[in-house]
């Protein structure tokens, strides 16, 4: 029987960096400690989009990877980001990398390839052939350049067990009204949008992974949590509250907005890797801003 327990408030992690760019690994497991003594977080997603995954080494994924199962320690489960435009490449990965501490993989549909419906479907019915984790399916179009359609995912999910859900950020509603109508038994859909995080549980939608929940554990935590329990007007309060910061948090992209607000809670240094940059100076006066309204900025 299928069981999703990618439920509930994920938290897509940062990657702290040092001045000078290197990992700062003290930083990320002080913030790992933080999004689960504060954030009341259901799980974390590991080397996802907001990691800036891409400009890591093999040799530093896996040391962030071992920071992560050594710090979390069991207390909630970890979904750890591995897909990639190369079939082959991400199968090689799922039998033969060490996963173990990991409780699920996240495969992000194809990028830059474009493929065709049929073949995202090939893609991921061999992805769910290889992988000995359930997979929760990413769905991205604005970064990876193909929709992955509901026709599709149902397809996927129906065919294979292991498929245990979706990560949806298309930010259609229609799309994923559709994918919770048609799915099969266990199959669930999860926000990848903070602004429309409420809308989706409304819809059925089983939670969020949440970029936002890095700079603001405590108020997603309590937003997710209010929503799927049937506590909308307190979980639209948060939402309406945070309006400005989920504008300003992509505006420039992410995660550089996110780490703008966690620099400014003093959470890490606002430092990324090219070809990503930091906010630029009006932006980052406008997050500071924003923070200070709400009472969350540090004194400067």
């Amino acid at each position: 029987m299928r069981t999703n327990i990618f439920k509930g408030y994920g938290v897509a992690v940062v990657t702290p960096f040092s001045p000078e760019g290197n990992i700062d690994f003290y930083a990320l497991r002080e913030h790992i400690r933080f999004l689960l003594d504060q954030g009341q977080v259901d799980y974390l997603c590991v080397l996802g989009t907001t990691a800036e995954t891409p400009t890591l080494s093999t040799e530093e994924r896996e040391m962030v990877m071992d920071t992560f199962v050594e710090t979390v320690d069991g207390r909630v489960p970890l979904l750890l980001g591995c897909g990639s435009n190369s079939t082959h490449q991400v199968c090689e990965y799922l039998a033969t990398a060490n996963l173990d501490g990991f409780d699920g993989v996240l495969i992000v549909a194809p990028y830059y390839n474009k493929p065709s419906q049929e073949g995202l479907y090939r893609h991921f019915a061999m992805v769910a052939e290889a992988s000995p984790l359930p997979i929760v399916l990413y769905n991205i179009p604005g970064r990876t350049g193909v929709n992955l359609l509901p026709e599709t995912v149902v397809r996927i999910a129906a065919d294979y067990e292991n498929v245990v859900a979706i990560k949806e950020a298309s930010g259609n509603l229609q799309q994923v009204e559709r994918i919770i109508e048609m799915a099969p038994d266990g199959f669930e859909v999860i926000s990848g949008d903070d602004a429309i995080a409420i809308e989706v549980m409304l819809l059925g939608g089983s939670g969020l992974i949440s970029a936002t929940g890095n700079a603001f554990a405590e108020e997603m935590g309590e937003l997710v949590h209010a929503a799927l329990e049937g506590r909308y007007d307190a979980a639209l309060d948060i939402h309406r509250s945070l309006g400005e910061i989920f504008r300003l948090a992509f505006v420039e992209g992410n995660p550089s907005g996110v780490k703008c607000m966690m620099h400014h809670r003093g959470l890490c240094n606002n430092v990324l890797r090219l070809p990503l940059v930091p906010v630029s100076t009006a932006i980052d006066h406008d997050i500071s801003a924003a923070m200070k309204s709400l009472g969350t900025a540090m004194q400067e």
